[in-house]
C-alpha cells in the first residue's frame, strides 16, 4: 500500500490540528490543515479544519472561499458552520442563512448538552448553535421577526445560550423569565447519560497513561472523522445513525481492550480476561460465544470463588439407587481428558500410595466395617450438607461436566473416585457430600463447613459492594441535579435582571441584581450592569461608584465604559474623565470606548470640533456602535449645525433602532427648528422604549406647552415628577404651568420643594419671587429677588426691572425661559 492510501495519515492530521487549536496555536493548525487540504483535497473534512483554523486566525474572506463549495452542497455541517460564520463578518447574511437552512438534515436533530467535558467534546455545533448563529444572520440583516424566533429554538434547547438571550432582549421582545431556565426531563436524561458515559468510557480514558497509541478508524466518505471521536462500531448487529458518533476510544497497544459504548448506552465487555469464578446457571459459559455478538450486554463485577469441593453429584454420580461400589485397596487417581464424545472419563490406575480410602474430595476417610449401606440410616454429614446446599438438575450437572471435558477449568483441580469396575454408575439422585466407603470423616466435614461460611461471606460481600456503588452512583445523581438546578437559578436571577435593564425597568434590575449571592454580585459585568442602571436613572454619583468598583476588578475592561465617561462628564469630573481616557486608550487604542472617552473629555472643555474627530473614530471602528452616533449628534447640536446632527442621530438608529438617545435627539433638533408636531412624534418614540425616563416625559410636555396645550403639559410635567422626584427641571416646568393656569398655591407648593432640591440655583428663587409678586407679598416678594440677584450677578438687569415693577398690575413677561433646559 503507497503512503498516500494510508488512512492513518489524515488521521493523525487531525488529531495534530485539534492538539494545537486546543493550545491556541493558530499558526501550528492552520500550516497542518494546510497539509491535511493538499492529501486529501476532495474532502470536506479537510476543507472544513482548514476553514476553521482560517476563521480562528482572522483570515474571514480565505475561510469563505475555502469553505463555499461544500457549503453550496451542504454535505458537512461544519463546512457550512463556518461559511455561515464567516458571512456574518463579511456582511453576507442571506447567503450565509441559506447555508444553514441546507443543511438541516444535519444538526436539526442534533444535541451535545452535558456531552463536553475534560476528555471529550464535539467539534460540530448542534442545534442550539445553528440557531444561534442564524438569529445573528438574521438579526443583521434587519429582520428581528425572525432573529427571535432562530434565538427562542436555540434557549428551548440550551437554555444556557446567553448570547441568544441578549439577542432577544436587546430587540425588546417580551418573553417569560421562569419559563426558560427551569428544570425539564431532557435536561435530567442527558445529565445521566453523560454521568454514564464518564463512568463507563471515559474513566477507562483517563486511566490510562505511558505511551499510548490512537487506534484509527475506518474511513468514511460522508461523516467526518473527529479524533476525539472514533467510528462506530457494531454491536449485535446494529449500527450507529449518521448524525451520532460514538465515545472516544483510546486503546492500549496489548491485549486488554476498552470497553467501547454500544449505540444503545449498554456497555460492552471487549477482549476482557476475567477468571471464570461465576457460573451462570452451573454452566461453563461457551467459549465459542464471544461477548459481543453474545446476548450478555453488560458486565457485572465477579462474585467469590465457588469451593474447590467437588461431590458426586456435581460429576453425575449418584449411588443412592445401589449399593456402594466395593472399593479395592489401591487407591486410584483419576485424570480427566476432553474427548468428542459426551462424558467420557480416562481411567488411569497408580499404584497405591495409602491404605485409606479417600472420599471424592480427596481427603482420607476412616475404614468402615459395613460395606453395604443399602439399609442404613441417612448420615448426620448428609443431612447437614443437604439443607446447605441445594440439589443442581440434570442438564446443570451434564453441562458442568462436559465444560470440565473440554478443558476449561477455573483454577481447581477435581479428583474422581474410580469404582471396583472400570465404568462409572449413575443414577437418579444422589445424597450431597456422601461418602464412597460410607463412613464419615470429621475432618472432611469441618472442611466442608469451612468452604461453605467463606462461600456465603463472599456471596455477601459482593452484594454489599454492588449495594454500596448503587448508593454511589444515586449521590452523584442527586449532586449534579443539585448543581445543575443551581446554575439555572443563578441564570434566572441574570437574566431578570438583564432583562429589566434592557426594557430600562431600572429599580427593578437594581433589586435583582442584589438578591445575587456576593461572590457573583462582586464581579465586574454585575457591577457594570448595576452603574449602567443607575445612570438611566440620572443617579449618576452612585453610578460612579459602582463603575469604579468594576474598574478595579477588572482593569482591562472596556464593556460599557462609555457609559462610565458620559456619568463623569455629567459630574464635571474632566481630572477622572482625562485619567480614564489615558487608561482605555492603554489598554485597547482601536476600541471605541477609548475614543468615545478621549472625545467626552474635550466635550467637557468646550472643546466640539476634538470631539467630533473622537467620535468619529469610534464610529469607524465599530459601524454599530450607537452612542457614538448619537454624542456626534449632540456636539453638531452645540454647534448648532442641526443638519448633520438629524444625519448623526440617525445613524445612531440605523446601527441601534431601540437606541432611544437618538430618537430623543431627533425630537430635540426639531424642537430647536421650531417643528413642535415632528419633535412630539420623536419624543413619543423614544419614551416608548424607555417609558420610565422622566426626561423623555418632560420633553413632550415642553412641546405640548410651546404648542399651546398647558393642560397636556401639566399631564405629562406631574408625571415626570411622579418618575423622578427628585428631578428639578420636571418640577420648575411644572410649576410655570400652574401660575399660567392661575394656581399660585399649587404652584407656591413645587417651588418650595424645587427651593429645598436646589437651593443655589437663580432661577428657582426668581421664580418663587414673582409667584409672590401674583400673590401680592412684596415683602417676600423683594427677598427672593435679592438671593437670586447674590446668586446669578450677570442676571442683574432683569432681576432689577423685576423688582422695580412690583407695583405693576400687568402680568410680566417670562424671563430665563429656557435657563434650566
Amino acid at each position: 500500500m503507497s503512503p498516500t492510501s494510508n488512512p492513518h495519515i489524515s488521521s493523525q492530521l487531525r488529531q495534530l490540528i485539534y492538539y494545537h487549536l486546543d493550545n491556541n496555536f493558530l499558526r501550528n493548525a492552520l500550516f497542518l490543515a494546510g497539509r491535511l487540504h493538499a492529501h486529501e483535497p476532495r474532502n470536506s473534512e479537510a476543507s472544513y479544519l482548514l476553514a476553521l483554523c482560517q476563521f480562528q486566525g482572522g483570515q474571514v474572506k480565505a475561510a469563505y472561499d475555502t469553505v463555499k463549495t461544500h457549503a453550496s452542497r451542504a454535505h458537512h455541517l461544519g463546512c457550512s458552520y463556518v461559511f455561515a460564520q464567516a458571512c456574518l463578518e463579511l456582511g453576507k447574511y442571506v447567503e450565509g442563512t441559506s447555508a444553514l437552512e441546507r443543511c438541516r438534515p444535519h444538526w436539526i436533530n442534533r444535541t451535545s448538552l452535558s456531552q463536553h467535558n475534560e476528555t471529550r467534546r464535539q467539534h460540530l455545533p448542534d442545534a442550539a448553535a445553528v440557531h444561534n448563529l442564524a438569529g445573528k444572520l438574521w438579526h443583521a440583516h434587519k429582520d428581528y421577526q425572525k432573529a427571535v424566533e432562530c434565538w427562542v429554538e436555540a434557549l428551548n434547547l440550551n437554555p444556557f445560550m446567553w448570547d441568544a438571550f441578549q439577542g432577544i432582549c436587546d430587540t425588546g421582545s417580551q418573553i417569560n423569565i421562569s419559563r426558560i431556565h427551569r428544570m425539564t426531563h431532557e435536561m435530567v436524561a442527558f445529565l445521566s447519560t453523560s454521568a454514564n458515559e464518564q463512568g463507563n468510557g471515559s474513566v477507562g480514558n483517563m486511566e490510562q497513561t505511558g505511551a499510548l497509541a490512537p487506534v484509527p478508524a475506518a474511513p468514511a466518505p460522508k461523516e467526518p472523522h473527529d479524533p476525539f471521536l472514533t467510528t462506530s462500531l457494531k454491536v449485535n448487529g446494529g449500527a450507529n445513525h449518521a448524525g451520532h458518533a460514538s465515545s472516544v476510544s483510546w486503546e492500549k497497544p496489548n491485549k486488554l481492550a476498552n470497553n467501547i459504548r454500544s449505540e444503545n448506552d449498554e456497555t460492552v465487555a471487549v477482549g476482557i480476561e476475567t477468571p471464570t469464578t461465576q457460573i451462570e446457571d452451573d454452566a461453563f459459559r461457551d467459549p465459542s460465544v464471544t461477548e459481543v455478538g453474545g446476548t450478555h450486554n453488560s458486565w457485572d463485577p465477579p462474585l467469590a470463588p465457588t469451593r474447590k469441593l467437588r461431590t458426586a453429584q456435581d460429576l453425575g454420580l449418584d449411588f443412592s439407587a445401589a449399593p456402594p461400589p466395593k472399593m479395592r485397596n489401591p487407591i486410584s487417581k483419576t485424570r480427566t481428558r476432553g474427548r468428542n464424545g459426551p462424558e467420557e472419563m480416562q481411567i488411569l490406575q497408580v499404584p497405591e500410595t495409602n491404605a485409606l480410602k479417600r472420599t471424592i474430595s480427596g481427603q482420607s476417610a476412616q475404614p468402615s466395617t459395613n460395606q453395604n449401606g443399602a439399609g442404613e440410616p441417612t448420615r448426620r454429614s448428609d443431612r447437614l450438607l443437604k439443607n446447605s446446599r441445594p440439589a443442581n438438575t440434570t442438564s446443570s450437572k451434564t453441562s458442568s461436566l462436559s465444560g470440565v471435558l473440554n478443558g476449561f477449568r477455573d483454577g481447581r483441580d477435581i479428583k474422581k473416585v474410580k469404582g471396583t469396575s472400570g465404568k462409572v454408575r449413575t443414577a437418579a439422585t444422589s445424597t450431597v457430600g456422601r461418602v464412597v466407603s460410607g463412613n464419615r470423616d470429621r475432618k472432611h466435614m469441618v472442611e466442608i463447613s469451612d468452604t461453605d461460611a467463606k462461600q456465603s461471606s463472599g456471596v455477601a460481600g459482593t452484594k454489599a459492594s454492588t449495594s454500596a456503588n448503587t448508593r454511589n452512583a444515586a449521590h452523584e445523581r442527586l449532586k449534579e441535579t443539585e448543581a445543575l438546578q443551581y446554575l439555572l437559578d443563578l441564570f434566572s436571577k441574570l437574566s431578570m435582571g438583564y432583562y429589566n435593564l434592557t426594557h430600562y425597568r431600572c429599580q427593578e434590575a437594581i433589586t435583582t441584581f442584589n438578591s445575587l449571592s456576593s461572590s457573583q454580585r462582586e464581579t465586574p459585568w454585575v457591577l457594570s450592569q448595576i452603574g449602567r442602571a443607575y445612570f438611566e436613572q440620572a443617579a449618576y454619583h452612585d453610578a460612579e461608584k459602582f463603575f469604579v468598583r468594576a474598574k478595579q476588578l477588572m482593569p482591562s475592561k472596556l464593556e460599557d465604559m462609555e457609559y462610565y465617561s458620559t456619568t463623569l462628564w455629567h459630574l464635571k469630573e474632566e481630572i477622572s474623565l482625562a485619567f480614564l481616557s489615558h487608561e482605555l486608550m492603554e489598554v485597547e487604542r482601536l476600541s471605541p470606548q477609548a475614543w468615545c472617552a478621549i472625545g467626552n473629555s474635550f466635550s467637557l472643555q468646550r472643546e466640539h470640533d476634538q470631539a467630533l474627530k473622537c467620535f468619529k473614530r469610534a464610529t469607524q471602528l465599530d459601524p454599530n456602535f450607537a452612542y457614538g452616533f448619537t454624542l456626534q449628534g449632540h456636539e453638531y447640536m452645540a454647534n448648532e449645525e442641526y443638519d448633520k446632527a438629524l444625519d448623526a442621530y440617525r445613524g445612531g438608529i440605523s446601527a441601534d433602532r431601540r437606541h432611544y438617545n437618538a430618537w430623543y435627539g431627533l425630537g430635540k433638533v426639531y424642537e430647536k427648528m421650531g417643528k413642535y408636531d415632528f419633535a412630539e412624534q420623536h419624543y413619543r418614540t423614544a419614551q416608548s422604549i424607555n417609558p420610565a425616563n422622566a426626561v423623555l416625559v418632560c420633553c413632550i410636555g415642553m412641546v405640548l406647552e410651546k404648542m399651546k396645550q398647558p393642560h397636556l403639559a401639566l399631564d405629562y410635567y406631574s408625571r415626570a415628577c411622579t418618575l423622578a422626584p427628585t428631578q428639578a427641571l420636571s418640577r420648575f416646568k411644572k410649576a410655570r404651568v400652574l401660575m399660567a393656569l392661575n394656581e399660585p398655591k399649587r404652584a407656591l407648593d413645587e417651588l418650595k420643594t424645587l427651593k429645598d432640591l436646589a437651593p443655589d440655583e437663580a432661577n428657582v428663587h426668581f421664580m418663587l419671587g414673582r409667584l409672590y409678586k401674583m400673590m401680592r407679598e412684596k415683602g417676600e416678594a423683594i427677598k427672593c429677588f435679592t438671593t437670586a440677584l447674590n446668586l446669578d450677578p450677570k442676571a442683574a438687569q432683569f432681576i432689577k426691572d423685576a423688582m422695580e415693577s412690583l407695583d405693576d398690575e400687568d402680568d410680566e413677561e417670562e424671563e430665563l425661559e429656557d435657563d434650566m433646559d
